[in-house]
């Protein structure tokens, strides 16, 4: 980690702070979105190097699998293997560590909880925690979700 990577870490650690969450749940949250991040670069699909592609997909009843896709002489391999379902449970992580810090951060004068939004785009980060007014009332969420703070 370079001088610019911590500054930027310790930044996001503040930011964070001042939102009332803990620093294990700072440092949960970052570990969740880089989570969520390499799930959906595998949602994308991956170039192997050369002919192969690796994928993640889900089956009819939502149970993740690894999908190898390669040629050989013989013909097309197409490989599927089960995987753990590692987006469902950084969710579920996510849900519980926001429905702590909303329990414990109460406040009259702040009436709404924080909220957040996983975006499934992997060429940018998957979580965003939204402060009350950063989207306008009756506006969609996945227009003005970057005006919140990105937990890379």
């Amino acid at each position: 980690m370079n001088r610019k990577e911590a500054a930027r870490l310790t930044a996001q650690e503040n930011t964070l702070y001042k939102l009332g969450f803990t620093a294990s749940e700072a440092e949960s949250l970052r570990r969740i979105s880089m989570t969520l991040r390499r799930w959906h670069e595998l949602e994308c699909g991956i170039d192997g190097g050369g002919q192969v592609s690796i994928s993640v997909e889900r089956d009819e009843n939502e149970k993740p699998f690894k999908r190898i896709q390669y040629p050989t002489r013989a013909g097309y391999v197409d490989r599927r293997y089960p995987i753990a379902d590692r987006e469902s449970g950084a969710l579920r992580r996510l849900s519980a560590i926001m429905a702590a810090r909303n329990a414990r951060n109460w406040h009259p004068l702040m009436p709404q909880p924080l909220s957040h939004y996983v975006q499934s785009d992997p060429r940018g980060p998957a979580l965003y925690i939204l402060r009350p007014g950063d989207i306008p009332a009756g506006e969609d969420v996945g227009s003005y979700y970057s005006r919140g703070v990105c937990v890379y």
